[in-house]
C-alpha cells in the first residue's frame, strides 16, 4: 500500500468460479491500480457512469478524489464522498439452466386447458459490456452473477412461450410438443438475438428442452399412442385392456380364479364383437343407381332423390295398387294373391308376367 493508501487490484481465480461477473468491494481511491488479464474485461464505474472499458490485458491506474487528505478534505466541505467503483466482466461463453417458475397455461383443441413446465440448458456470453453494464448496472442496480443469470433465464424462459405461442396458432397441439421440441430451440436461439441485444448478451446455444404435462394429459397421450399402434378406436383398445386385466387376476385362486378369468374374457369378447358391429351398422351403405333415371343415390334410400322412383324392388299389387316388396306371395294389403312377376330387360323393374307393356317406361314386353 502507497502513502496514498492505493493498493493493485485483480480479479483473483478463486472468486472467478462460475461468475460472468464481480464488483470489487472497495471504494476505488487516487492512483489505484488494476490488472487485466486476457479472460476478462474491466470497466471502471464513477459517480453513476461508466467512464472506460478496458478490455486489453495490461495494468492500469485509475483517477479518483477519495485520496487520504483530498478525499477527507472535500467530504468535510461538501458532505460529498466520490463513488468509483470497478466492475469485472469474464470473456467465456457460460452454461446455465433454466425452468419455468410458474406453469403456462395452453389451450388445446382435445384437452382444453393444460399447464405446461419447461426445463433446458443454454450457453450464453457477454457480447457488448456497454450495454450489459447499462443494463445491469446502471439501470437495474445489479452487483452480484446470480441476479444477473436469474434475469436471463427468465427471458429465455418468456421467449419459448412466446415460440410455443405461435405455433399453437398454426395448428400445434400439446401432442405436437415432444416431435416439435428442437424446432422450438431453433426459434428460441432466433429470436434471443434481437431480443439480449439490450442486454449486451449473446444466447449462443438452447439445449435439453423438455416440456412437461400434467400425469392425467401424459396418460392420455399415451393411450393415443398405443391406440394408433395396434390400429384400434378407445372402445377397442379399453376393452383389450380389461381382458388382459381380466386374464391376469388371481382373485379366489385356483380353478375358481381361473374360471373368473375366463368368463371375464368372454364376456369382454362379446363386449368387442357387439362394439365391433355396432361400428360396421353405422358405416354408411354403399350408393345405388337409380333404376329409371340413373342418378346415383345414396344407401338407404327408399326413393331416387332425381325422379322419385322407389328404389326397394318389388312391384304393384294387381288388386289394390299398393306396392309390394319382392318375394311376397300375398299383398300385405288386401290379402290377394300376388302374379308372378317379369323383369323389364329396359328399366329393370318388376312388372306382372304376361304383360305386354312395362307400367314404369312404356317399353315393350321382350324388348
Amino acid at each position: 500500500m502507497s502513502v496514498f493508501g492505493s493498493v493493485t487490484l485483480k480479479w483473483e481465480d478463486a472468486q472467478k468460479s462460475g461468475n460472468i461477473m464481480w464488483r470489487v468491494p472497495r471504494n476505488i481511491r487516487l492512483n489505484d491500480n488494476i490488472v487485466v488479464r486476457e479472460d476478462e474485461i474491466a470497466v471502471f464505474y464513477r459517480d453513476g457512469k461508466a467512464l472506460a472499458y478496458i478490455d486489453r490485458p495490461d495494468r492500469y491506474a485509475l483517477t479518483s478524489i477519495n485520496a487520504p487528505i483530498v478525499g477527507a478534505i472535500v467530504k468535510f466541505l461538501s458532505g460529498v464522498e466520490q463513488q468509483a467503483e470497478v466492475y469485472y466482466l469474464q470473456r467465456r461463453p457460460f452454461d446455465g439452466k433454466f425452468g419455468s417458475k410458474q406453469p403456462y397455461q395452453f389451450r388445446d383443441k382435445e384437452f382444453g386447458m393444460v399447464n405446461l413446465r419447461l426445463f433446458g440448458e443454454m450457453r450464453f456470453r457477454v457480447k457488448d459490456p456497454e450495454n450489459f453494464i447499462n443494463e445491469f448496472v446502471g439501470t437495474r442496480g445489479f452487483q452480484a452473477s446470480d441476479e444477473v443469470e436469474d434475469r436471463i433465464q427468465e427471458q429465455v424462459v418468456l421467449l419459448i412461450y412466446d415460440a410455443i405461442g405461435h405455433m399453437k396458432e398454426n395448428g400445434l397441439g400439446v401432442t405436437d410438443l415432444a416431435s416439435n421440441l428442437m424446432n422450438i430451440e431453433q426459434i428460441v436461439l432466433e429470436k434471443s438475438k434481437p431480443h439480449f441485444d439490450q442486454y449486451g448478451i449473446l444466447i449462443d446455444k438452447i439445449s435439453g428442452l423438455y416440456i412437461s404435462l400434467p400425469e392425467e394429459v401424459q396418460k392420455a397421450v399415451d393411450t393415443r399412442a398405443s391406440m394408433q399402434v395396434l390400429g384400434t378406436d378407445y372402445v377397442g383398445y379399453q376393452t383389450g385392456q380389461a381382458m388382459r386385466e381380466a386374464a391376469s387376476s388371481e382373485s379366489g385362486g385356483g380353478a375358481a380364479g381361473a374360471g373368473v378369468g375366463v368368463g371375464a374374457g368372454i364376456g369382454m369378447g362379446y363386449m368387442m364383437m357387439d362394439a365391433t358391429k355396432r361400428r360396421q351398422e353405422g358405416a354408411p351403405a354403399p350408393g345405388m343407381t337409380c333404376p329409371k333415371c340413373g342418378k346415383m343415390v345414396p344407401g338407404g334410400m327408399r326413393f331416387c332423390g332425381s325422379c322419385g322412383a322407389r328404389m326397394e324392388p318389388g312391384g304393384d299389387c294387381p288388386g289394390c295398387g299398393k306396392f309390394v316388396p319382392e318375394g311376397s306371395k300375398f299383398c300385405p294389403e288386401c290379402g290377394k294373391p300376388m302374379q308372378s312377376m317379369a323383369k323389364c330387360e329396359k328399366c329393370g323393374k318388376s312388372i306382372p308376367a304376361g304383360s305386354k307393356f312395362c307400367p314404369e317406361c312404356g317399353a315393350k314386353a321382350g324388348e
